[in-house]
């Protein structure tokens, strides 16, 4: 769970986290002493009392973290520009278990930029699980929306959770693969 390079951490303050892998949402109390097990895309993971919790950016500053910049987006970027910074937001999902983002799993089949009728952009997304039962599927699934409507200019964010066709370990990155042992 946690190593000796495994940051040790004190709450601040009651917080809202994530019980890994349930799902589950709980209240951490103020005073909990744990460890940050990791620290990627702008969450953490923590490991208190023998359970791992997921601690969303927002949230940071209980465990003495800054909060990340806002995005920055001309008003008037193109569409390209804006669906590559969809992928780059997309590379800062990440299972809370597994220390690699959503794209480099081979979890996200697609993303698009779409304009609604009112020409605000749109971006549609579908995406699966590593396993169709996983509890943390709506928490991932959240996570994306939220990080790509933090995107200027884009209005709204669609994740759909498919599961056809289901996810292998052939759908992850070679890197992905090498940073597992599965290369």
């Amino acid at each position: 769970m946690y190593s000796r390079s495994s940051e040790p951490v004190r709450l601040e303050r009651d917080c809202t986290a994530v019980l890994v892998p349930q799902g589950d949402v709980v209240t951490l109390p103020a005073g909990s002493i744990g460890y940050i097990t990791q620290a990627l895309g702008g969450s953490y993971t923590v490991f208190i009392e023998g359970n791992l919790f997921r601690i969303a950016g927002q949230d940071g500053d209980a465990i003495g973290k800054e909060p990340a910049e806002p995005l920055s987006l001309p008003d008037d970027a193109s569409d390209d520009a804006v669906e590559k910074l969809v992928w780059q937001q997309l590379r800062t999902c990440f299972d809370p278990e597994i220390p690699i983002n959503v794209v480099d799993l081979g979890l996200v089949y697609e993303a698009n930029v779409t304009h609604g009728d009112d020409g605000k952009r749109l971006v549609e997304v579908k995406m699966t699980l590593t396993a169709p039962g996983c509890g943390m599927g709506e928490i991932l699934v959240d996570d994306v929306r939220s990080k790509l409507e933090m995107i200027p200019t884009v209005a709204e964010a669609d994740v759909e959770l498919v599961f056809d066709p289901p996810w292998s370990r052939n759908m992850m990155s070679e890197s992905a693969k090498l940073e597992t042992g599965m290369l």
